[in-house]
């Protein structure tokens, strides 16, 4: 309800005092989420001794400690494996603003009307067809491996650009159909108020069509830049020192595996913030949804 109260110094303002059942419910959630907290962190903490005991109690975990678990190899392996991070990140970069833009460049390939696009259609849906269906490790093998042996004037054999060139190969292909869904979800109604207005087809697409299938396109997007940022230590096999090959060369010279152990959970540690970004940006659309908002 609203009253009018006076304040020294200011004229009567309405000032909104909340009933004392609304207080209640207030408290009753509060009470609740409270107690949700601790049953869900005290759960977690049993599951976590459990796993513990069985795993600690296994009759091989000693030697398992001993060749994956290894204090003084983590000591020796981590800031090799952080160097070597670098180029997986450099490499992250550069090909997530490559397949945004040709995956981009492939959807709208395989969305133009008209019999007079009917080739370059059909050769966006084989490009799609053939790199979604192709193993990233086979298409790696191929293009770090096979492109040298051609011995083509001009062309390089860096592994790194070999290998970033066939992860944008491989990912495009993925990110063409998320676009394509994008566009292929915005209602004809859209591109007939544009057309109305006297926008042209290629006006309607930049100006109407794109900018809403990006946007509705975003959490799938970035759920693709995080697998892109996993199998950028692929390109390993080709002899670029990453932060997987890093770890590699201290296990063939040591024989313990703890480098490998160190070099996932540095991916694990990267990886874990683009997916929680992942995770806010999908709720967020979700709620203005619900909330009837723009999406």
């Amino acid at each position: 309800m609203t009253v009018a109260r006076e304040e020294p110094g200011a004229d009567a303002r309405d000032t909104y005092v909340p009933s004392w059942r609304r207080i209640e419910r207030e408290r009753h959630k509060r009470s609740r989420a409270r107690r949700a907290t601790a049953v869900a962190a005290l759960s977690t903490l049993v599951t976590g001794v459990v796993l513990c005991l069985v795993v600690v109690g296994a009759p091989g975990w000693p030697r398992t400690r001993e060749t994956f678990f290894d204090a003084r190899y983590a000591r020796e392996a981590f800031p090799v494996v952080l160097e070597g991070l670098w180029l997986n990140v450099r490499l992250l970069l550069a090909c997530g603003v490559a397949v945004l833009v040709l995956g981009l460049l492939i959807a709208v390939a395989r969305t133009l009307r008209g019999p007079v696009f009917f080739p370059l259609r059909v050769l966006a849906a084989a490009y799609t067809d053939f790199f979604r269906g192709l193993p990233l490790i086979i298409n790696l093998m191929i293009v770090v491996l096979g492109v040298p042996a051609l011995r083509l004037q001009g062309i390089t054999v860096d592994p790194v650009l070999l290998g970033g060139a066939a992860l944008t190969l491989t990912y495009s292909a993925y990110v063409a159909e998320v676009f394509r869904a994008g566009i292929e979800s915005v209602h004809p109604s859209q591109r007939a108020a544009a057309r109305s207005l006297g926008l042209s087809n290629r006006q309607t697409l930049r100006y109407v069509v794109l900018p809403q299938a990006v946007r509705r396109q975003v959490p799938p997007l970035l759920n693709d830049l995080v697998s892109l940022q996993k199998d950028t230590g692929l390109v390993s096999i080709g002899g670029a020192v990453d932060a997987v090959r890093a770890a590699d060369i201290i296990v063939g010279r040591s024989l313990n595996y703890t480098p490998y152990v160190v070099a996932g959970l540095v991916f694990v540690a990267l990886t874990v913030p683009m997916t929680r970004l992942t995770d806010w940006v999908t709720a967020r659309m979700n709620r203005r949804q619900a909330q009837g908002g723009a999406v």
